[in-house]
């Protein structure tokens, strides 16, 4: 029966089929009858309504009395508000300083604050700590709230100053960080980093996004008009952003041509980051052995600054303030860590097929002989030890002994492709990332018009 039935589908299915084949124009003009006639039909029945241009029209004016201001006044003190503000800690913050900043004028709030030790060790022994205020429609204080990551935990810490009758009470609270994401995107004017601070993006997530394209794109070679989008962790607290983490995923456009990039991380196996089609992004080295700094003195031929002779300089100077993170930029094992003559503080780390770098005038040392390291691991500071002239880091890349251009690291590949078990897992996340990397670039656009 049920063959028969389709059987019977099949055929019509097929002679219809080969009647729109065979008799096009007759089709379409018997099609275009009917539509025709279906409109004198909607027409005729339409036609049978009144005309609108023939409805009457009616003007009515009323005259409105405003409410005095004053009784507005006295309607919103009578309901009672509360304002809310945020800000950051600074270093010059005094009691008056952080209140006034936070739009509150109470000299009995600032007086507590001054005379609490408690109070003054949250708020002024850390820059950079969140601190929101809840204060009255007269501008006095009702609450004020101070929140941070201490080291080494994975919660955060929210110290609170509230208005209790006629005094103020305190208390420290420990709670867990609400973990998120955020997208965000840019155009570059001048420099990445000046794009990123355009787009409200930290630091932080612009340094990875430098380090995961350090082998497709030239940052020392931006044009004006390239574009990015990111997406990257952030860690809330109270619903404001605390801490930023990972890059998820992200897209570069430059030159007009595109780059993306997704981080995926395969079961038993470190995370890394992989084009849409499954191949690593990860390099056998960082780009940069410093974060946020300056190529201050290339590989070439210079001036000698101490020995004023004209010699080959056999490496790379970055720029940056002493006591600034210096990042062991492959994996490998520490070959040497210590004082070396002109070197000042040196690190030396052997890196595979006889490879090594060398990272010279530290202020500190972090490393020891024969410590395995891991890429992106702090071993030490900038400082400005040995034959230096100001605080800067010396960046040497040596092969089989030999002194080599460290620009040319980022090119060598230090991962392998998705496994074939992890492929559908990835291709279903390369599906959601683009996305969202198509909405982020839609703003860009939106906002360049």
């Amino acid at each position: 029966m049920i063959n028969g039935i389709l059987a019977a589908e099949e055929l019509l299915a097929s002679r219809v089929a080969y009647t729109f084949r065979t008799y096009p124009k007759q089709i379409s003009a018997a099609i275009a009858a009917v539509l025709f006639c279906a409109g004198g039909g909607a027409f005729a029945v339409a036609s049978l309504g009144p005309d609108a241009s023939e409805l009457p029209v009616k003007q009515v004016f009323e005259s409105v009395k405003p409410v005095a201001i004053d009784e507005q006044l006295q309607a919103l003190e009578s309901h009672g508000f509360t304002l809310f503000r945020n800000d950051l800690t600074r270093s010059s913050d005094t009691a008056e300083a952080l209140l006034k900043r936070l739009g509150i004028s109470d000299p009995s709030a600032a007086a507590f604050i001054r005379g609490n030790a408690e109070v003054r060790g949250a708020l002024f022994n850390r820059v950079g700590r969140t601190v929101t205020a809840e204060a009255t429609e007269t501008n006095s204080l009702k609450k004020l709230s101070v929140r941070w990551i201490p080291d080494g935990d994975g919660g955060f810490k929210r110290f609170v100053v509230e208005k209790s009758a006629d005094t103020f009470r305190v208390r420290l609270e420990n709670d867990a960080l609400v973990p998120g994401s955020r997208l965000a995107s840019g155009v570059v004017r001048s420099t990445l980093f000046a794009a990123t601070d355009s787009a409200g993006i930290p630091d932080s997530v612009a340094s990875q996004l430098a380090d995961v394209f350090s082998g497709d794109v030239d940052f020392r070679a931006l044009r004006k008009g390239d574009r990015f989008a990111v997406v990257y962790e952030t860690f809330e607290a109270d619903g404001q952003t605390l801490r930023t983490g990972r890059v998820l995923s992200a897209e570069f456009e430059s030159n007009g041509k595109l780059h993306q990039a997704l981080w995926f991380q395969e079961p038993g196996q470190k995370g890394s980051y992989y084009r849409p089609n499954g191949d690593s992004l990860r390099r056998a080295y960082l780009g940069s052995p410093v974060e946020f700094s300056r190529v201050s003195s290339g590989f070439a031929m210079r001036m000698h600054p101490i020995l004023n002779s004209w010699r080959q300089h056999n490496g790379i100077d970055f720029a940056a303030p002493s006591g600034t993170a210096v990042r062991v930029v492959g994996d490998g094992t520490v070959e040497f860590a210590g004082q070396q003559s002109g070197y000042g503080n040196i690190v030396i780390v052997n890196h595979r097929n006889n490879q090594q770098t060398a990272y010279a005038h530290l202020s500190r040392v972090d490393v020891k002989v024969g410590q395995a390291v891991s890429q992106g691991q702090n071993i030490g500071a900038v400082g400005s030890t040995g034959w230096a002239t100001g605080p800067h880091l010396h960046f040497e890349f040596r092969v089989n002994g030999e002194y080599e251009d460290p620009t040319t690291i980022t090119r060598q590949e230090g991962g392998s492709p998705i496994a074939a078990a992890s492929r559908p897992a990835f291709e279903r996340l390369a599906v959601a990332t683009r996305t969202e990397l198509a909405a982020a670039f839609s703003v860009v656009q939106a906002s360049a018009q």
